[in-house]
């Protein structure tokens, strides 16, 4: 398929893809403050992401009986890399945990290296060093011994990240699936995953109760915008390149780190700024590295 590099259409998709995932944070918050548990929120959200999305049902339905193991690792490893995402953003520092999330360029490879057989090169190796120095500059802290998270949350990011490197491994191994059965496979698996947890923080009937007009429709367009989202992206990134792509997402980190100014009153030190640039450096490196991937 031909790149649309000149087209605007795939760069405002990416776009806004990485400003809705830089702000999604904020709602799962004020839900919270209403009573509403980030893990209820979660999967209403992604069943109305389901639901506007059911006019793929047929064509996802007629995937069925190939689909096979990689679907499964499919929904499992990308319900995780949502789920974990929005508790980890839910009670953690909201730039540290997405620092930790973009990680995930490390991840890659390595699954690349173990279920797709793909060599490592000269640029994965050092995205490898930037992604791993990033983190030692940004997680330590001589008080706390090991250069590792912190806290719960910052696991939880740190997961999410590997669970999200999985899923795009996966995905690129599962080519017999199609758009709207990844698609599906993503929103079925978050809402999937939060049912246990759901299920174990218990009061489900009286967070119900709490919902009303404003929640209500709050959850509504989250779950709709999410949906959107989803088409955005997948629209972009099969209209630009690799390289290109990278660059955009990393927008999410510009917008995450505004936002959790103003709405949030963070604001991070110099030191992990310092581990931000060498994390943000491998992302970048990690798009120039498939970029020579599809040259080769």
């Amino acid at each position: 398929m031909k790149l649309a590099s000149n087209n605007a259409l795939p760069v405002i998709s990416l776009l806004t893809g990485a400003l809705v995932w830089g702000l999604i944070w904020y709602p799962y918050r004020a839900l919270q403050v209403l009573g509403i548990s980030g893990a209820l929120a979660t999967m209403i959200t992604y069943l109305i992401a389901m639901a506007c999305g059911a006019f793929m049902l047929r064509k996802v339905w007629r995937e069925l009986p190939r689909v096979g193991w990689w679907a499964l690792l499919l929904v499992i490893s990308a319900g995780w890399a949502n789920l974990a995402y929005v508790l980890a953003m839910l009670h953690g520092e909201v730039m540290r945990i997405l620092l930790l999330f973009y990680l995930a360029p490390l991840w890659t490879i390595l699954f690349s290296y173990w279920l797709l057989g793909e060599r490592l090169n000269r640029y994965g190796a050092l995205v490898i060093f930037l992604a791993l120095a990033g983190a030692l500059v940004m997680l330590w802290e001589p008080q706390f011994g090991l250069p590792l998270p912190k806290n719960f949350s910052e696991w939880l990011g740190l997961s999410a990240g590997i669970g999200f490197a999985l899923s795009n491994v996966t995905s690129r191994r599962a080519n017999h699936l199609s758009i709207e059965a990844k698609s599906f496979s993503l929103w079925l698996g978050t809402a999937l995953l939060t049912v246990p947890v759901v299920c174990w923080q218990g009061n489900i009937g009286g967070q119900l109760l709490l919902i009303d007009a404003t929640s209500g429709w709050m959850l509504l367009l989250m779950g709709v915008v999410l949906c959107a989202t989803s088409f955005a992206v997948q629209y972009g990134v099969t209209h630009l390149s690799a390289n290109r792509a990278v660059v955009l997402f990393l927008f999410e980190l510009v917008f995450a780190a505004i936002s959790s100014y103003f709405l949030a009153n963070e604001a991070m030190a110099l030191r992990e700024w310092l581990g931000a640039g060498l994390i943000i450096s491998a992302s970048l490196l990690s798009g120039k590295m498939h970029a020579t991937h599809a040259e080769d």
